[in-house]
């Protein structure tokens, strides 16, 4: 405890230096308040008096206890070490996936949009038509000189015309030819007129030089389905021919006819040479096999003979 320090006013002396004045001032507070408690008001003792005091005395070594020399020395703020931050090694490769899985048009607006730069802000008069920029030759050239008078300039006087205009005029009146009168239409009592021709009130375009004439594309539309329904019908016709039936001739059904009787006898032949005991079953077999020939050849032959006319199916 310093020497300086009083300890029967509890006291620090002004001339006595701390580094915290805060404390200084807990230190003066916790004395007067010691005294107040030790004072002779309530009829206390010399004892309890210096027993007061004593409480007052520990209770401010205790807050001097707490102030060090080491306290004025600044302390650096101790900064946490934070270490690099983690970057995958995939992160490249995962954009590119994604990039690749996306489609330009599937985001929230526009793919790729061109933001402006705030340097570029729009600015008084920026969108009104420039004039391009004077050139040299033409600041050179003189201006051209006005068609008007200049104000020294003194007309030709004394120069008379021999021409009479009171009888070109009268001339021209009478060797012209009048003006055809514009037809108009009025339609109300006040006279408020307007021209007959675009009114709607006149055939206006049955005197066109092409009214009445058919299109050329009309024209050429028909003629394309003209040549289509000619290119139709020849195919038809000539598929009919080809499946047509085809009518045999005289010569044709006589050869005809002759063939299926000699074929008849060739086969009545081959019956009268047959055995006249048949008794196996292959004799059987042959016997009926040209019975069976010779009536489809006896049908045939009284068809032909029936009808002079014959037609033949082409399959």
């Amino acid at each position: 405890m310093p020497e300086e320090f009083n300890v029967r006013t509890g006291a620090i002396p002004s001339d006595f230096k701390l580094g915290n004045s805060d404390l200084i001032s807990k230190w003066n507070t916790i004395a007067k308040k010691g005294l107040q408690e030790g004072s002779n008001e309530n009829g206390d003792t010399s004892e309890q008096r210096a027993s007061g005091r004593d409480v007052t005395v520990g209770k401010m070594a205790a807050l001097l206890v707490e102030e060090s020399i080491y306290n004025l020395i600044p302390q650096v703020p101790h900064k946490p070490f934070k270490g690099p931050r983690y970057i995958s090694k995939l992160n490249p490769y995962v954009k590119h996936t994604i990039q690749q899985s996306k489609s330009q048009w599937k985001t929230m607006g526009p793919a790729k949009v061109h933001v402006p730069s705030p340097k570029d802000f729009l600015q008084k008069h920026s969108k009104e038509p420039k004039l391009p920029k004077r050139k040299k030759d033409q600041a050179g050239k003189k201006p051209l000189k006005l068609s008007v008078p200049h104000r020294t300039d003194h007309p030709v006087m004394g120069v008379r015309s021999q021409k009479n205009f009171i009888n070109t005029n009268a001339a021209n009146v009478i060797m012209g030819v009048p003006k055809k009168p514009v037809p108009v239409s009025v339609d109300r009592y006040q006279g408020d007129k307007f021209l007959l021709e675009t009114s709607g009130l006149v055939p206006r375009y049955l005197k066109k030089k092409d009214y009445g004439v058919t299109p050329e594309y009309v024209i050429r539309r028909n003629e394309e389905a003209k040549r289509a329904q000619e290119a139709y019908d020849a195919y038809v016709k000539k598929t009919l021919q080809e499946r047509a039936m085809k009518r045999l001739s005289d010569e044709e059904r006589e050869e005809l006819l002759e063939g299926l009787k000699k074929n008849w006898e060739q086969v009545h032949q081959a019956f009268q040479s047959l055995s006249v005991e048949i008794d196996t079953l292959p004799k059987k077999l042959n016997k009926e096999r040209l019975e069976l020939q010779m009536k489809q050849l006896e049908h045939d032959i009284n068809t032909i003979e029936k009808h002079k006319v014959i037609y033949i199916a082409n399959k």
